[in-house]
Parts: C-alpha cells; sequence; structure tokens
C-alpha cells in the first residue's frame, strides 16, 4: 500500500527547443498567464517560468550562463571527467609495469 503523503513521480519528459520556443512566445504574448499555458499543454508551472528564465539570460535581459554556455560547460565536464578516467587507468598501468620490469 502506498503511503498517503508521497506523491507519485512523472516520467522525466524532453522537448525539443522549438516547442520550448512556442511555450515561451505564448508567455510573453500575455493573453495567459504562466499557470494557464502550463495547464494547457500539460505542463509543470516550474518548467515554463524556467524556459523563461533561460530565454531571458539568451536575450542578455538577465545575468547567467546562457544555452550555448551551459552546453559547452556539461561538454567540458564530461571531457574532464574523461579525461580523468583515462589518467587513472594509466597511472594504474604504470604502477603494474613499474611492478613486472623489477
Amino acid at each position: 500500500m502506498e503511503s498517503l503523503g508521497k506523491k507519485k513521480s512523472r516520467p522525466r519528459r524532453s522537448f525539443t527547443p522549438e516547442f520550448k520556443a512556442e511555450i515561451v512566445g505564448l508567455c510573453r504574448r500575455g493573453d495567459r498567464s504562466i499557470g494557464q499555458v502550463a495547464r494547457d499543454f500539460e505542463l509543470t508551472e516550474t518548467a515554463v517560468r524556467a524556459w523563461l528564465k533561460q530565454d531571458e539570460v539568451d536575450a542578455g535581459e538577465r545575468e547567467g550562463l546562457t544555452s550555448r554556455e551551459r552546453e559547452e560547460l556539461a561538454a567540458l565536464r564530461r571531457e574532464n571527467r574523461r579525461l580523468r578516467e583515462d589518467v587513472e587507468v594509466l597511472k594504474r598501468a604504470t604502477a603494474f609495469f613499474a611492478t613486472e620490469t623489477r
């Protein structure tokens, strides 16, 4: 039996940049509130507000990392993680061969 206080988590969905831009445009037009747009498209208000905020950052209206900078940062972090793993493998190989050649 499920506990009464827990909500079922919604599966994580992904949206195209075009869809996000359309939602942001609807919100910016002002004929509907953010909450109404979110309900109409079965989105969370939090997601729509985050898309609006990111659009403001991308447009230079707000401080923060642009979408392009976020993508670059994520790519650099992935590369950094991979390189750290490579270095760790090389350290182990060096230690192995150092003991084998003695």
